[in-house]
């Protein structure tokens, strides 16, 4: 009976709810592998790591979590909107599916694709209920907020595909992210008729990874920002990515900086799993250090170069940096005991070199005068000598 009893106060565990369905769907072949993962190799890297124990927060438009691609990858998350009770997961204009399967994505899933790191996870967090451009003030608030929400979680890597105004909020928020130790990565932003070469924030902010565009040839996407401000590039034209309802991909050929910075949350992802003690600016550091540079080493169309998943991965870095050769300490110098040794060998050297010039040129002079019968002590010359 009290066994009974006890089994009748256990409650069942509740039902999980399945994650939802919604947002636009895409084409369902995908034939070849697209060039971005191509150019970047990134499973050159995963004999050391795949990412594991990393979470990357998607602060955008929402992720599925129903794409074999993003099966199992997509935690329970949070919108910001007006769908509070889809947990982040419900992505009506497919942007921040992509975002996520380019960072994340599985792989074995029986098409050329997978994320760049497909151990970590994702945390979804959805801001943008659309792709338009907006002034709307709650905007870069709602960002600031969602930041805040996505370090509270526990996330060690968020990947912001948007721009906003900077706003006190948002600027505080990124610092405090910052403070926590988690690695910040926003997209430096695309050119508009009416935003030639604006700075897009929160990419511009110090510490914040700002990222770039390539195209398939390496050179800068002509729609991404140029700055000082820029850090590192990726692949940003002829995008293809997981849509958010069915198993399709969806392709966006004008590319954009967004995708160019899901490439480097993915290695970023990579390298936090690796070291996971390095803080924001080291990962930072590393990707720039290890990045396929340009001639100038740095320039304000791609910063340091294209992000290199292998290299940011295996390089054997010193933990010092390096320093200008005016600010090295001159060698102490050492008295020698052996120091007086050195003067007696070059005399000794010396000595015997002259000697055997004497000897090289007396020897023809000995033997011609032997020819003449010349001998010690005999004089040769006559009184008929005349």
């Amino acid at each position: 009976m009290a066994a009974l009893l006890g089994a009748a106060l256990v409650a069942p565990a509740p039902a999980r709810a399945a994650p939802p369905t919604c947002g636009p769907t895409g084409e369902e072949g995908l034939s070849a592998m697209p060039w971005g993962l191509r150019r970047l190799e990134p499973s050159s890297a995963w004999p050391l790591t795949r990412g594991a124990g990393v979470t990357v927060a998607v602060i955008d438009s929402g992720v599925s979590a129903t794409h074999p691609l993003l099966s199992g990858q997509v935690l329970e998350g949070r919108d910001f909107n007006d769908l509070p009770d889809n947990q982040g997961q419900c992505d009506l204009v497919g942007h921040g599916t992509m975002i996520a399967g380019i960072i994340a994505g599985r792989e074995g899933t029986g098409v050329p694709f997978s994320g760049v790191a497909p151990g970590a996870r994702i945390l979804p967090i959805r801001v943008l209920p659309s792709l338009k451009d907006t002034t709307d003030l709650r905007l870069p608030v709602e960002i600031a907020a969602a930041i805040d929400w996505a370090v509270e979680q526990g996330a060690d890597v968020i990947n912001l595909s948007l721009t906003t105004i900077p706003l006190p909020e948002l600027t505080a928020a990124v610092d405090r992210a910052l403070s926590k130790g988690v690695v910040l990565v926003a997209a430096a932003g695309n050119r508009t008729e009416d935003q030639q070469n604006r700075p897009g924030y929160p990419a511009a902010y110090p510490g914040v990874i700002a990222v770039g565009g390539v195209d398939e040839q390496g050179g800068h996407v002509g729609s991404s920002i140029s700055g000082d401000y820029v850090d590192i590039a990726a692949p940003g034209l002829n995008i293809i990515g997981p849509a958010p309802q069915g198993p399709g991909y969806r392709a966006e050929p004008t590319g954009g900086t967004s995708f160019a910075a899901a490439y480097v949350s993915g290695v970023a992802a990579l390298v936090r799993a690796a070291y996971p003690n390095l803080d924001p600016q080291q990962v930072a550091e590393r990707m720039e250090r290890t990045a396929d540079n340009p001639p100038e080493g740095h320039n304000a169309d791609i910063g340091y170069g294209v992000v290199n998943p292998y290299r940011a991965v295996s390089s054997l870095l010193g933990t010092r940096k390096n320093q200008p050769v005016a600010a090295i300490a001159a060698p102490v110098v050492r008295d020698d005991p052996l120091g007086w040794q050195r003067p007696a060998a070059i005399w000794a050297a010396a000595v015997g070199g002259l000697l055997t010039v004497l000897l090289l040129i007396a020897r023809p002079i000995v033997a011609r005068g032997r020819q003449r019968g010349w001998r010690p002590g005999r004089r040769t010359d006559s009184p008929a000598a005349g």
